[in-house]
């Protein structure tokens, strides 16, 4: 599943910063998450580095987009232009 940012968020600005596929940007009102370049972080670390860093812990998973470990690892190679 890719990952979203709720209304908790505090605008602290740690998220966006440590996000490797650049799917994190600054919404109207606060932080939003673009779920076709989140991949929780598969491919790149073993945990999401937005929800290790957030102090306030408002970025669960987004039940609008369910993604299996595979379909998040062939996101990654997509974004990457890493072929198959």
């Amino acid at each position: 599943m890719a990952l979203m940012i709720t209304d908790e968020c505090i605008n602290c600005d740690v998220c966006e910063p440590v996000c490797p596929n650049q799917a994190i940007y600054q919404g109207a009102v606060i932080y939003e998450i673009d779920p076709t370049r989140c991949t929780e972080c598969v491919g790149h670390f073993a945990e999401p580095q937005c929800v290790a860093v957030c102090p306030v812990a408002c970025i669960p998973l987004n039940p609008q987009y369910p993604e299996t470990q595979e379909q998040l690892m062939q996101k990654y190679r997509q974004l990457m232009a890493v072929p198959d």
